[in-house]
């Protein structure tokens, strides 16, 4: 494919998905990585990790739940009580030194912490979750959770939350957030899960 032909594909492909590394362009335009981060840069696309700062300081301003040191991950999309997308690149620190398998609290923190942040109050918390780990993360992999609010009431938020590396699910949950309103939280043994 023509060198034109390729930084338009670039160009579509990094507006389509905006967490695509070099090394996946690379194979899909099957050129060396080095090609897609001259092409990248031609074209004025910063590195991945420069977007999803950029991503993440245009919507964490909107979280009232949390403050930004308290999230998991960097919040790349919220829309209060409705949706929202973080990201997490898993590290070092996330990963057993045996064998480089992501801690599962730390998946678990990302989701959760996410759940919260979705909620329009000054204070929410996390009233039970019913959780599944579907395959371990590891070193260096990216997860991009999603959270969809798909329940709501005045006190609490029933959050649907889907984790997944390169397209597969590897952690779900759902989420029972409650809202702190008039100095009483809702109890969590509320019926109706």
């Amino acid at each position: 494919m023509s060198k034109r032909e390729r930084q338009r594909r670039i160009k579509q492909a990094f507006m389509d998905d905006p967490f695509l590394t070099d090394e996946e362009m690379a194979k899909r335009c099957k050129v060396s990585i080095q090609t897609i981060r001259l092409d990248r840069l031609e074209l004025g696309i910063s590195e991945l990790r420069e977007r999803i700062k950029h991503m993440a300081e245009n919507h964490f301003d909107r979280v009232r739940s949390l403050l930004v040191e308290e999230v998991i991950g960097d919040i790349v999309d919220l829309q209060l009580d409705h949706s929202g997308v973080s990201v997490l690149e898993i590290k070092k620190e996330h990963v057993f030194a045996r064998n480089q398998i992501a801690r599962g609290h730390i998946l678990f923190a990302q989701a959760n912490s996410l759940a919260v942040a979705l909620v329009n109050s000054e204070v929410a918390l996390t009233g039970s979750a019913e959780i599944r780990f579907i395959r371990p993360a590891r070193l260096g992999e990216k997860c991009i959770a999603h959270a969809t609010v798909i329940k709501k009431k005045a006190s609490r938020l029933q959050v649907d939350v889907k984790t997944k590396i390169n397209g597969e699910v590897v952690f779900q949950g759902i989420f029972y957030v409650y809202r702190l309103e008039d100095d009483e939280l809702v109890p969590a043994n509320e019926e109706e899960h």
